[in-house]
């Protein structure tokens, strides 16, 4: 690192946005890059600590994180390239969505403020693209073998490029018209500008792997073809079943999942051609989120792009700390109020509350809440709430959304028609080399875990690729 240390001698900077009012008024990206100036400035204040709880502790791909802030430091970009592309397949996705829980197992996290770890791993990402250090790696030696992958979310694509480069024949199918899984259509583009993705898929079909959008596997073709047809299969579907909300009122119009509303308008971004009465918006609504988690988030931002009258975002657990506590120590996950770029956008944020009924005629127009207390967690973290009598009140609303997360994978004919084992919570149960109950079935990032990060799944993805050749070569 630097002979000086920089953690000393300058503060961590964020980069900038686009201002609130400016950027809601477009689906664009907002973020305003830091020059290689400041750059090189941020990578400074690195500390070389003697245990990088970053890459240890912090982040789920075991990203090489001080060896490429050292790189940045000494102007050394295709070095930190080749060393962040050793464990991350697509940087530049969790560049931009990645929560990075590195940050937070910073070892100035302790007193200070973490390095810009996620920042600094997208503009490495972005010089090699600009730069055209990025290339397609083609393999001339091929196996034979032909390899077949369901789902083109980023578990799906990591485990396809990383098949492909090991000399197999990669077809990856995806039910959708379009490749990219939920980061095509499932986060906002003023997140994720969605030619990121293209040029990526662009480089994975150079490289060979076919694409199949537009193919539901266990409809369109059957799981028992896939078992004729390929010596591996790799199911990578994700958990794509929603939690619902069964209360009173819910059959009211005015009142849908999240993803059906995120899905929508990014498809109308894209040119998708929707009927008006098909169209679920907010302008001119009083909107109501229920979940307070970034799926959330992610409804807030898209209904102030929309025009809402007014948004309220409500979560049932109580206001998280504005700082860790005695027992959420560093280097665990800070357990606090976490405020998004949505949220700065303007929204109302309520905790504590049950929805106990929605109201009205034909469409919503107001939800009913009762006023929870909660007791301190236990030693496991688990904790109890009840509901505080004559406490209930209302909240107008023309649109709800319901942003409570997943259940488990679809279990639609590519799991019934081979009976592959799932657990008590609807999760594909795999062995430790992540194969299923079904010979040649292989299963990986959120249809196995359930719900969770976008680096889980990269990681998860890379792994099964990695059982899936020693099963094939058998080294």
């Amino acid at each position: 690192m630097a002979k000086d240390p920089g953690f000393l001698k300058y503060k961590r900077h964020n980069p900038t946005k686009v201002a609130p009012a400016d950027r809601i008024r477009n689906f664009k990206e907002f973020e305003i890059p830091l020059n290689e100036s400041g750059l090189a400035n941020q990578a400074m204040r690195c500390m070389d600590c003697g245990i990088p709880f970053c890459h240890a502790a912090g982040c789920p791909l075991v990203n090489h994180i001080p060896d490429w802030n050292s790189m940045v430091y000494h102007a050394h970009w295709q070095k930190a390239l080749a060393l962040l592309h050793a464990t991350n397949n697509f940087p530049e996705f969790t560049g931009r969505i990645c929560p990075a829980p590195c940050e937070y197992a910073c070892t100035l996290a302790i007193h200070d403020s973490p390095v810009t770890i996620r920042h600094l791993e997208l503009q490495i990402v972005e010089k090699g693209w600009h730069a055209g250090w990025i290339k397609p790696q083609i393999i001339p030696n091929k196996t034979g073998k032909k390899i077949a992958v369901i789902g083109s979310g980023p578990s799906g694509l990591a485990a396809a490029q990383q098949l492909i480069r090991a000399g197999h024949a990669v077809v990856v199918f995806e039910k959708r018209d379009r490749i990219g899984g939920l980061l095509r259509y499932g986060v906002p583009d003023f997140k994720l500008d969605k030619a990121v993705i293209d040029r990526r898929l662009a480089q994975m079909e150079a490289e060979g792997v076919v694409f199949e959008p537009g193919v539901d596997v266990g409809r369109d073709i059957s799981p028992r073809y896939l078992k004729r047809t390929y010596d591996a299969i790799v199911i990578a579907t994700g958990t794509t079943v929603a939690r619902d909300l069964a209360i009173p009122g819910r059959q009211l119009a005015g009142i849908h999942l999240a993803m059906d509303y995120l899905i929508q308008q990014n498809q109308i971004n894209a040119g998708y051609v929707i009927s008006p009465e098909q169209i679920i918006t907010a302008k001119d609504k009083d909107v109501i989120v229920l979940g307070g988690g970034d799926t959330g988030s992610d409804c807030v931002g898209t209904a102030h792009r929309q025009g809402a009258k007014s948004i309220a975002q409500v979560e049932i657990l109580p206001q998280p700390p504005g700082s860790r506590t005695l027992y959420n120590a560093w280097p665990a996950w800070p357990q606090i109020l976490m405020t998004s770029s949505s949220h700065e956008e303007g929204c109302e944020r309520l905790f504590g509350l049950s929805a106990k009924s929605f109201e009205g005629t034909d469409n919503v127009r107001q939800v009913t809440f009762a006023r929870l207390e909660w007791t301190e967690p236990d030693k496991n973290g688990a904790r109890t709430s009840r509901e505080i009598a004559g406490s209930q009140f209302c909240l107008k609303a023309d649109l709800v959304l319901l942003a409570f997360g997943f259940l488990h994978v679809e279990h639609g004919n590519l799991v019934h028609e081979l009976g592959i084992v799932t657990d008590s919570r609807g999760n594909i149960v795999v062995d430790q080399h992540y194969v299923t109950s079904e010979a040649k079935f292989f299963a990986t990032g959120d249809a196995v875990s359930g719900a969770s990060l976008i680096v889980k799944a990269i990681y998860n993805g890379r792994q099964v690729a990695a059982a899936v050749d020693n099963f094939l070569s058998g080294s």
